[in-house]
């Protein structure tokens, strides 16, 4: 589009990450948009490591922003609450032509705000919906005073969003439909899915926090697992960041996992595996989408315990669920993530059971429901943030 390039020379977008989830949507979306502009655009902001290798040099390091749990909040609120109002500031400065906010409501959302206050007329972009189809629907309709459009990463959230009188939103696409291929097995590691021992993941999450509170219950659950199948092959993935802190909890464990780092040894893990142990979250979407089966837990802090059982408005906390529409994965979540409850679910998909075979009948439609017309999602989410610029 050299026309439109040449008229817009000076095209100036602000971003805001503050997650490495956010900010690795955020280098994706750089790309794209770079690639339909050529040079006639910079981007400033906000991100992590991902978005500086694009060239954006953020405001200050998202690890300034790191909070494990609810509990941890009210301690950073001073810090945060400044950076809400440096980054507001920064906005109105730059006096960009777009604002896109990236997941971390929390955060992204106080600023997007704040700039609507003072900027009415700049466009407003939020890249990753807020889950008001889970808990505190009343955002939706809120947001359409400072949200222009909203870029859903999962197919069943515009229609949330008309229901629940919110602004327009568009589907664009999950990133982990990118990472497919990369997760489903060939015929070797198809094999070694059916072979004995049976390949078993234990993922227990990606903070310490996560780790503290699952580790234990995880070890004791394979202990309870053993006395029916006695020959299991666990593999844990992890971050080399939390390494240390995994080998120093699984040493009383009554095997040893192999534990594997990087995303490319993940992944081959993924596709030898015939069964998972998962911690609720996105990795539920990313096992159904390799046609892993597995059983979901969740063991959280009191205070986070207690806001949750009060807040969540879905039938289902699993992703994965949400997505197929059908409660196809076990949840094991606070007081019914226990050990023996966990044995029971694991025994039922690392065997030939009815549940297994539904959980993988139903990952298998995955690819229909999750579909975007062969774009990459970043490509669709550049495009729909450019359709609210250009109106």
């Amino acid at each position: 589009m050299p026309d439109e390039t040449a008229a817009n020379n000076s095209r100036r977008i602000f971003l805001i990450a503050t997650e490495e989830s956010g900010d690795r949507l955020g280098a994706s979306l750089i790309k794209a948009l770079r690639l339909r502009l050529d040079d006639a655009v910079r981007f400033e902001g906000v991100g992590g490591r991902a978005m500086a290798r694009e060239g954006l040099v953020s405001l200050f390091p998202i690890e300034d922003l790191s909070i494990m749990g609810f509990a941890a909040i009210p301690k950073q609120l001073p810090a945060i609450l400044r950076r809400i109002r440096e980054t507001a500031d920064a906005v109105i400065a730059a006096a960009p032509d777009m604002l896109v906010i990236i997941d971390s409501p929390d955060f992204t959302h106080r600023v997007a705000r704040r700039v609507r206050a003072r900027c009415p007329v700049l466009p407003i972009v939020d890249y990753v919906s807020p889950s008001v189809w889970a808990w505190r629907p009343g955002r939706a309709k809120a947001m359409r005073s400072y949200v222009d459009h909203v870029l859903a990463l999962l197919p069943f959230e515009p229609e949330a969003y008309r229901r629940l009188g919110g602004p327009p939103c568009t589907y664009v696409g999950h990133p982990l439909i990118e990472q497919a291929g990369l997760l489903r097995p060939d015929a070797q590691e198809l094999r070694r899915r059916d072979a004995a021992p049976p390949v078993l993941l234990v993922l227990p999450g990606s903070r310490r926090s996560e780790i503290r509170h699952h580790m234990p219950v995880f070890g004791e659950a394979l202990r309870v697992l053993r006395q029916s199948i006695p020959e299991i092959d666990v593999i844990l993935p992890t971050m080399p960041h939390l390494v240390d802190a995994i080998t120093k909890a699984v040493a009383g464990w009554p095997l040893q996992p192999r534990i594997v780092v990087g995303e490319d040894d993940k992944r081959a893990a993924f596709r030898a595996a015939r069964a998972a142990l998962a911690k609720s979250g996105t990795v539920t979407l990313e096992l159904a989408l390799a046609g892993v089966p597995m059983i979901a837990a969740y063991k959280g802090g009191a205070v986070e315990a207690w806001i949750a059982q009060r807040v969540i408005r879905v039938p289902s906390v699993i992703l994965a669920n949400l997505v197929i529409g059908e409660n196809v994965i076990p949840e094991f979540l606070q007081k019914n993530c226990v050990p023996d409850t966990l044995a029971a679910g694991l025994g039922e998909v690392l065997r030939d059971t009815p549940l297994r075979r539904r959980q993988i009948e139903a990952f298998a439609r995955l690819d229909a429901i999750m579909a975007t017309d062969n774009q990459p999602p970043s490509s669709r989410a550049a495009d729909a943030a450019l359709a609210v610029f250009r109106r």
